[in-house]
């Protein structure tokens, strides 16, 4: 075949596209795992940062064993301080039939809000309990999510995780930043009558050292009014489904 001709071109062409894509593919069936199991190692260790593990905690815990920190080490230590993972229905009561570590708030926030699920996990450290709730809402660009651990009490935040998709750099972006979600660890989500309020990000609140922790509020990051606004609903809006639940264990507690 004539190489100068259009036919060689053409033929050339789809060969080398078609190679490309055959490679491509390949290449995506064979990193998926890789890839999946990275997103579990992520989602495992944010849950137990919320609950005072950190990655140096657990790296330093690893060390201590003669290991290295790894998935295997983090997954070992999420089933050793995640005693429960529930899945919830709405109205509070548990639906034993999902798992909730496979529940994927993207799709249920889609779902009525009695159609979705609705996932817990529930651990234990140096003998106090803490329930990590998983967070999804929206920021200035799109979609900011994250773990919040509250105390047996349903009230006190023991820690919170903040995770983002398009936020501005140097501004939105600071909330995945340790100082920033250490701002949250102490603070209430409930006023003095035990009324159920949330936390309040935004600039000009009264207390901008975050001295006081009975205020519902956290100084928000400046020039970031709008993710601050978001974080404030995500907050109030996920919690809240969670109140049926809580009200259900005070009961039996009684």
């Amino acid at each position: 075949m004539d190489r100068n001709s259009n036919l060689y071109t053409i033929l050339f062409s789809v060969i080398i596209v078609t190679i490309s894509t055959l490679l491509l593919v390949l290449a995506v069936v064979l990193l998926k795992p890789y890839q999946e199991k990275n997103i579990r190692q992520e989602k495992m260790a944010d849950i137990l940062y919320t609950i005072g593990l950190d990655k140096d905690a657990l790296a330093a815990k690893a060390a201590k064993d003669g290991n290295k920190l790894n998935y295997e080490q983090i997954e070992k230590y999420f089933n050793l301080y995640c005693k429960e993972q529930l899945t919830l229905k709405y109205d509070g009561s548990i639906d034993k039939n999902v798992k909730a570590f496979d529940v994927n708030l993207k799709p249920e926030l889609k779902k009525d809000l009695k159609e979705q699920i609705y996932p817990v996990y529930v651990a234990e450290v140096e003998g106090k309990k803490y329930y990590v709730i998983p967070l999804r809402g929206k920021g200035l660009w799109d979609a900011i999510w994250g773990y919040i651990a509250l105390g047996q009490d349903f009230n006190t935040v023991k820690g919170i995780k903040f995770g983002h998709k398009g936020e501005t750099p140097g501004l939105g972006a600071e909330i995945t930043k340790k100082w920033f979600e250490e701002e949250f660890i102490g603070e209430k989500i409930q006023d003095e009558n035990g009324v159920f309020k949330g936390i309040s990000v935004f600039k000009g609140n009264k207390d901008p050292k975050n001295l006081d922790k009975q205020d519902n509020e956290v100084d928000a990051i400046s020039g970031a009014t709008l993710t601050g606004d978001g974080i404030t609903d995500m907050i109030k809006e996920r919690i809240e489904h969670y109140t049926p639940f809580f009200n259900k264990i005070k009961e039996q507690k009684k």
